[in-house]
């Protein structure tokens, strides 16, 4: 069992090395939203949902279609472009329902109780940076409204799957519960989800989906 490199964290989490990334192929992901969110999501009202992390906007496009109105938000521009293109792929009313917003989330400030929906898929970064981003993605929910937050559990790092050699990256559905304060939050679900991926070498592998899934209370 290998692992890849430790990678530089401050030059991952860079504009410049997304942009690269999403420069580097016509299609970086499959195009297909996340599956966590498709079984978290589907018999939901629709309202207004933000997006985190939102790349070539697969989740907020499938998002939309239901009748979401979605602000995608990005580090990178190159990916927003992309996803902006999608979207009018798909047709005017889902990208009448689409809004695309650059920025830095080790930083920014979303809107405080704004969103019925914020949804945040494989964003990883380091503990304390993490947990601030968090805390600020549950303070952009309105009462009533849900926070759905997935990742790749750390136990994959045991797995052929070849996740960065970054445990601290990595968290549990114990860690995102840590920063809502229960008396305002009630939890869906809290759990490790397994599912069946390729590993680089084109091999199967089980690869585990920490998820939460709260809803603020009204």
């Amino acid at each position: 069992m290998t692992h890849e490199h430790t990678p530089d964290t401050t030059d991952f989490l860079s504009q410049e090395f997304w942009d690269e990334r999403y420069r580097s192929a016509t299609a970086v992901w499959s195009g297909n939203p996340n599956p966590r969110l498709v079984e978290q999501i589907a018999d939901v009202t629709p309202g207004s949902a933000l997006d985190i992390g939102s790349g070539e906007g697969a989740d907020a496009i499938w998002l939309a279609t239901r009748g979401w109105n979605v602000t995608g938000v990005d580090v990178s521009t190159v990916a927003l472009d992309r996803a902006a293109a999608r979207a009018a792929e798909a047709g005017a009313d889902v990208a009448d329902r689409t809004t695309w917003e650059q920025a830095d989330i080790l930083s920014w400030e979303p809107p405080a109780r704004r969103f019925d929906l914020v949804s945040a898929h494989f964003m990883h970064l380091p503990g304390p940076a993490r947990e601030s981003l968090h805390r600020r993605l549950a303070g952009a929910v309105r009462p009533g409204g849900r926070l759905l937050i997935v990742g790749h559990h750390p136990s994959d790092l045991e797995t052929s799957v070849g996740r960065p050699n970054v445990p601290d990256m990595l968290f549990t559905p114990e860690t995102v519960a840590a920063v809502l304060d229960p008396a305002e939050w009630a939890i869906l679900m809290s759990a490790v989800l397994s599912r069946e991926a390729l590993d680089p070498d084109g091999r199967p592998v089980t690869i585990h989906d920490t998820v939460l899934h709260a809803v603020r209370r009204a």
